[in-house]
């Protein structure tokens, strides 16, 4: 039976002067990550050029960074105000659920959108033809079904744990590894299905990742320079984007539970910095994209007017 009904978590820091600055600091991170991904979500949305496959799910990605750094970052930047930071249980593993959820739904987007680099670079004949729209519906619809059933396994796994004390979480969310610590039972063979399952997802993702723009490169080889500038800078944006995103996830999930006091550095680059980074590296590197934006804004003040 548990006898914790409330978690406390640990802040990055006892200080609190640097509290203020950290509310500061990931306040505005917070507010970049859901103005600039809203911005891409509405640019593709509401603008009748970017209909390809390629911002059809670049729209969803950012749509779930929003929700993947919302499970988490409003209360870490609220804890950096209160001098007790706790958390219920039944809040505790819904944002485990949360955080799991919209993590795999990310990492199964991210695998799609190299999948749909890969046809349209190495079968440009047939792109039209594979990635139709029932397609690509079907598979978003698969990576949300995918990041539900690893969040369900995850979830289930925690909550088959007793807790009868202590309950102070070093960290600023709840994880499986943070809270497996804190469990009065042996939490071996669950520590196990927790790695397997998060670590697998994560190692077998990255690997087609990097075997499929292995492909994509080899085969640019005999594309013109033009051709082979062109299929770079639109695969650039991405594998950036899966380094950010996986290094720190691949690090945190292969290994077994273990007291690295890096974790909550590690956590905050892929529930903060990554979010807040894809709209950057998205548009940035995009004409299409930044057109799109300028024209929707003409569009708008025009229409203000």
């Amino acid at each position: 039976i548990n006898n914790v009904t409330e978690f406390i978590f640990f802040s990055f820091t006892q200080n609190e002067e640097l509290e203020k600055i950290c509310f500061v600091v990931f306040l505005f991170f917070y507010l970049a990550i859901v103005l600039g991904n809203s911005l891409i979500t509405v640019t593709i949305i509401f603008s009748s050029r970017l209909n390809s496959p390629m911002y059809f799910f670049l729209s969803y990605l950012s749509f779930v960074d929003i929700c993947y750094s919302s499970v988490t970052a409003p209360k870490m930047i609220i804890d950096f105000l209160v001098e007790k930071k706790t958390i219920s249980f039944i809040g505790c593993i819904a944002q485990l659920f949360g955080v799991h959820f919209f993590g795999c739904t990310e990492i199964f987007i991210l695998t799609v959108m190299a999948y749909d680099r890969y046809i349209a670079i190495c079968k440009p004949l047939h792109y039209t033809t594979i990635m139709t729209k029932r397609v690509c519906g079907q598979m978003i619809a698969a990576s949300w079904v995918g990041g539900l059933m690893h969040s369900l396994v995850q979830t289930l796994s925690v909550t088959q744990v007793t807790f009868c004390g202590p309950n102070e979480i070093d960290h600023y969310f709840c994880d499986v590894h943070p809270l497996l610590k804190l469990a009065c039972t042996d939490t071996y063979i669950i520590g196990i299905i927790v790695v397997a399952n998060s670590g697998m997802i994560a190692l077998g993702c990255f690997i087609i990742l990097v075997i499929s723009y292995i492909v994509i490169l080899v085969s640019l080889r005999s594309r013109s320079s033009e051709g082979r500038q062109k299929a770079l800078s639109t695969c650039a944006s991405h594998i950036l984007v899966v380094i950010l995103f996986f290094g720190p996830c691949t690090f945190m999930y292969i290994r077994p539970s273990s007291d690295f006091a890096e974790d909550k550095s590690v956590a905050v680059f892929y529930t903060v910095i990554t979010p807040m980074l894809n709209p950057l590296i998205y548009t940035l590197r995009n004409a299409e994209m930044k057109n799109a934006m300028r024209k929707l804004w003409r569009r708008k003040v025009t229409s203000s007017e």
